[in-house]
């Protein structure tokens, strides 16, 4: 039928050995940009299964990752001209004996905000907290009108030991409950979360939490950028096609399923099933009752249709919300590429500011 037609499906759909710079969706000024970079895939291809091989590899792709991300530039002409935000540092208690250190953004303004409390991706498994483009993330969203607060939350890798699911999870929802009870010391009229890939994750699984826990009016919405949350990324290429196609049309774009089915695996080695782990888990019952969300996926992600499958089943559970696609990007390319595409940075950060002040 698509010879017939002269239709072509994209990516690597039609073509299965289509190189990512090679995509005629990529952002023109993106692709010249890392051919200028000389860019070369970053992940392997094959990823071991056992956690215990998983370990080093893991912690070569954290500092592999952390070094691109310090190496990456952000700077822009006028932002010597930005006011004081911050970031000043609070560590706060975690509800498993150890410390959690908050970065707190704070915008120019005697008024009450809305806070946004971010989450940084990773896979909730690698790439630390303070990196650049993270901490600079959350500096724009503070200098355009909201306090913005950074969780450094426990990654399921550090070169010490193994922390899965439930440890990064405990930090975030430690982190909303600390906000929420300094409200007025903060100066904040109320709490969006927001996270991109496993940070998107994160901030979804911490509503679920709240949800089922009955504090979830603490929360006022949700923004997942990039979200990783399916949990499904070794399935068949069959079953992929028919329930998340993004992952074989875009697979090894900038990321691969191989290191996300990995990782999946770090993160929750015995909760896959689970619906805070993986939240397109979540049954309808699970899902009534939580604040309005936005999805924002990228075009060129293997994760996409995660995105897409959650806010069908949000639908579907009478919550309010709305979803978008980002035409031209990689995953997450907004956050990480503020210089090259300003334009989708700048939208991205204008659309979680007003989504907080809409509430």
């Amino acid at each position: 039928m698509a010879a017939q037609s002269g239709f072509t499906p994209p990516g690597r759909l039609g073509n299965p050995d289509l190189k990512f710079l090679d995509d005629e969706r990529l952002h023109p000024e993106l692709r010249k940009a890392l051919v200028a970079a000389d860019f070369q895939d970053m992940l392997p291809a094959s990823w071991p299964t056992d956690l215990k091989e998983l370990h080093p590899l893991l912690g070569e792709q954290h500092e592999a990752t952390n070094a691109m991300y310090s190496m990456t530039p952000l700077g822009l002409p006028g932002d010597e001209n930005e006011p004081d935000v911050g970031p000043e540092e609070i560590t706060i208690d975690g509800q498993d004996g150890n410390k959690i250190t908050l970065y707190v953004f704070r915008p120019v303004t005697k008024e009450p905000t809305p806070c946004v409390i971010y989450t940084h991706g990773g896979g909730m498994t690698i790439i630390s907290t303070n990196a650049p483009p993270h901490m600079r993330w959350a500096k724009s969203m503070a200098i355009k009108g909201v306090v913005a607060i950074v969780t450094d939350f426990r990654n399921a890798y550090t070169k010490e030991k193994h922390n899965p699911f439930p440890a990064g999870l405990n930090d975030c929802v430690a982190a909303v409950k600390w906000v929420d009870a300094h409200k007025s010391d903060l100066n904040i009229s109320k709490i969006v979360l927001q996270g991109e890939s496993g940070g998107g994750n994160l901030a979804c699984a911490t509503a679920l939490r709240a949800n089922r826990e009955g504090w979830v009016d603490k929360i006022a919405g949700v923004y997942a950028y990039v979200p990783y949350v399916s949990g499904k990324y070794g399935l068949s290429k069959e079953e992929k096609l028919k329930q998340f196609p993004s992952m074989v049309e875009n697979d090894n774009y900038i990321i691969n399923c191989a290191s996300m089915k990995s990782m999946s695996q770090y993160y929750s080695p015995d909760h896959m099933d689970k619906a805070e782990a993986w939240p397109l888990n979540a049954t309808e019952q699970e899902l009534k009752g939580l604040p309005p969300h936005i999805l924002s996926m990228d075009e060129l992600d293997p994760l996409r249709d995660d995105g897409l499958a959650y806010f069908h089943k949000l639908t579907a559970a009478g919550v309010k919300v709305a979803a978008e696609v980002n035409l031209g990007l990689p995953h997450g390319a907004a956050l990480l590429f503020r210089v090259v595409l300003n334009d989708a940075h700048e939208k991205i950060q204008r659309a979680i500011v007003a989504f907080a002040k809409s509430l």
